[in-house]
Order: structure tokens, then C-alpha cells, then sequence
């Protein structure tokens, strides 16, 4: 599944329910093979992806808008926390969903996306990990604590400068660890 044959899908169909305008939306996990920090240890992590795209016939033209969003796990650091205390800080995971519509003509890669926002996270996560792989992931995120204001506001900026980007929507929710509520932050492009 990519944008090209979902265009050519939308097309398609709406030539077969004779139709003039439509909308298609897959949505599906999508699994990427990682390599765990220290011990290579290879395994799989999963993703939630939607395709949504909507199409109007105009005259002899189709308008076809593409949107992709990506649900990514990350790791973050509370920064108050490590601030405060004499050592150590909670820390949670974090789902941050990116949302972009694409340039018409252009196409993203999945992958590229995911890796925007992981590399903008405290930590990013992995399906298997060994001990050393541990200690890595705990003392990364020790050094780079982000509230979730900064996580949407970093990951946004990254994806502003994504020449296939027309327009996005950036949320993440932190799944708190010491708290009976999550912080949630969003931002989007104008």
C-alpha cells in the first residue's frame, strides 16, 4: 500500500460507481525490523497507519487530496522531575500521531515519518531488549528530557521542513506513570 496505487484505487472507483467525488481510508499496523541499540538484537515494532484520501471530479480533472497519519510509541522524561529529585525521574510512553497532507504529485515514505519523530523523542522504543540495551534506553532518556509540549513542538518543526508536506497535525499523549491522568499536547500548521 502506497499513495500512487491508492490514487489509482480512488480513481477507480469512483469510474465505477460512476460516482464524483469519494473518500478512502485503510487503516493498518505496519511493521518496521529494528536493531536494538547495543545488541543489534533484531526485532519487530509495530505502528498504526491510515491512508485517507478524498477525490472530486472538476470538468476533465480529478483533485485527489492524500493524508497519512502515523501513530508512533515513543519514550519521554519529565523534565520537572529529574529537576526536582536527587536522582533518578519518571518517565512514560508516549503515542504521538502525526498527521500530514501531501503535496499533490509528491509521496512520503512511512518510515521517513516514523523516524522524524523518534528522532525528536526523549527515547525511542523497540520490541526486544537486552540489558545493555536498557541501560542505554534509561540513560538517553536521563539526558533528554522533554515535556510533551516539546515532543509535538520539536517533531513539528521537523516535519515543517518535509518538502512533500502541504499541511500537519502533531499530537502526542503521555500515558503518565505516576499520575492518574495523561498530558496531552497538540499543534498544527496553518
Amino acid at each position: 500500500i502506497h499513495g500512487t496505487s491508492l490514487k489509482n484505487l480512488i480513481q477507480n472507483m469512483l469510474q465505477t460507481l460512476e460516482a464524483t467525488e469519494g473518500k478512502l481510508e485503510f487503516t493498518y499496523t505496519h511493521f518496521m525490523n529494528k536493531s536494538a541499540p547495543v545488541s543489534k538484537i533484531q526485532s519487530l515494532m509495530d505502528y498504526s497507519v491510515s491512508w485517507i484520501l478524498h477525490a472530486r471530479q472538476n470538468d476533465n480533472q480529478m483533485d485527489i487530496a492524500q493524508e497519512l497519519e502515523v501513530v508512533v510509541p515513543v519514550m519521554s522524561l519529565c523534565p520537572c522531575s529529574k529537576e526536582i529529585s536527587d536522582y533518578g525521574a519518571h518517565n512514560q510512553r508516549s503515542h504521538v500521531t502525526v498527521k500530514v497532507l501531501i503535496k499533490p504529485e509528491a509521496s512520503i515514505v512511512i518510515e521517513d515519518l516514523i523516524k522524524v519523530v523518534e528522532s525528536q523523542a526523549s527515547c525511542e522504543l523497540w520490541g526486544l531488549l537486552k540489558r545493555t540495551d536498557e541501560k542505554y534506553v534509561t540513560e538517553k532518556s536521563y539526558e533528554n528530557p522533554k515535556f510533551v509540549e516539546d515532543l509535538v513542538r520539536d517533531v513539528a518543526t521537523q516535519i515543517s521542513l518535509l518538502p512533500q508536506v502541504q499541511a500537519y497535525t502533531v499530537e502526542a499523549e503521555n500515558f503518565e506513570s505516576i499520575h492518574n491522568h495523561s498530558a496531552y499536547a497538540l499543534i498544527q500548521s496553518n
